[in-house]
């Protein structure tokens, strides 16, 4: 599977709700960051002590979107869900340790 990843600038912003359920996967440098992944960025460069992060993908439902982070040099793995209220959970580192 490809890795692809782009600059993160952190910020935040609101997530709207939606009534479909879609499925992407980032391919274009220099997209336009979901409402989902700059919280997401935010959130998992903290709990993992890091500010080099990178999008690896995101899946959006209704019942939250799910941010796949690239975290250091080495685009070590981590996951996050953002909730439709803004906040975060399931921050999750998702490789081995060793």
């Amino acid at each position: 599977m490809a890795h692809f990843g782009k600059t993160v600038l952190f910020g935040l912003a609101g997530l709207s709700p939606s009534a479909c359920v879609e499925d992407t996967a980032v391919e274009t440098v220099g997209a336009t960051p979901t409402p989902a992944e700059p919280v997401c960025f935010a959130e998992v460069s903290r709990t993992a002590n890091n500010g080099d992060v990178v999008l690896l993908g995101s899946g959006f439902s209704e019942a939250g979107t799910l941010v796949r982070v690239g975290v250091g040099e080495q685009r070590a793995p981590w996951k996050c869900i953002a909730y439709s209220d803004g906040t975060t959970g399931g921050i999750e580192f998702m490789g081995s340790e060793g």
